[in-house]
């Protein structure tokens, strides 16, 4: 029963940290969100190796620590990619108006940029088109001043052609963007690709709709999970 009563108020204050609210449109929701989802796990990881060190109160202190330092880190990455956000909306906001690229948030704080194939590349072919190429010039300014993220790059095709073709194809264009942000001065080392050929459709390959969904470039920014 003892052990049972170390615990009882650090776990009440999780529940009261991540159960913090923000208030409808607020710019900064994602930061105080990963901020309470922070000092909750620290809070949580504290009391256990308090109690651990001290059964005399060392999980309420460990508690309260921990919840300082995993809310501090929280909100420090939720900050970083709300401004990191905010400036791919504003940079890239003719191409989101013109359908050409979907900018969202994930639930793990990283951003995923969609980029339609049909303005990227020609059929077939894994060449930048010169209009992708001044996308990207934009892209890259952002990255190169948000230079505490790295970015997945991946490739995707519809159906026609063969699956090893389309493999091949969805992994050239990935490494195509790549060079090409590398030339604009993002660090190779930041830069992953990947090639899904036509694995991961987002629609059915029936329609010609469809199959122009299916042919995409996906740009995953990931942070630095440090930043404070």
């Amino acid at each position: 029963m003892q052990k049972m009563t170390k615990f009882v108020v650090p776990l009440a204050l999780c529940a009261s940290l991540a159960a913090c609210v923000t208030t409808p449109n607020d710019p900064n929701a994602n930061a105080k969100e990963k901020a309470a989802m922070g000092a909750a796990a620290g809070a949580v990881l504290g009391a256990v190796i308090g109690y651990q060190g001290d059964h005399s109160g060392g999980a309420l202190r460990g508690a309260l620590v921990g919840a300082a330092a995993g809310g501090a880190l929280g909100a420090g990455v939720g900050a970083y990619m709300d401004k990191q956000q905010a400036e791919f909306n504003r940079q890239l906001a003719a191409e989101q108006q013109a359908h050409q690229i979907e900018i969202e948030r994930l639930q793990n704080e990283n951003l995923k940029i969609t980029m339609n194939s049909e303005v990227s590349f020609d059929f077939g072919s894994a060449n930048v088109t010169p209009s992708f190429g001044r996308t990207l010039d934009k892209v890259a300014d952002v990255l190169q001043r948000y230079n505490r993220s790295g970015v997945t790059i991946v490739g995707h095709t519809d159906d026609v052609g063969s699956a090893e073709f389309n493999q091949r194809l969805s992994q050239q264009r990935a490494d195509a963007v790549a060079y090409y942000l590398e030339s604009r001065g993002v660090s190779r080392q930041r830069i992953r690709t990947e090639g899904r050929g036509e694995s991961e459709p987002r629609a059915s390959n029936a329609s010609e709709a469809g199959r122009q969904l299916n042919r995409r470039v996906e740009m995953i920014i990931q942070p630095d999970p440090n930043i404070q």
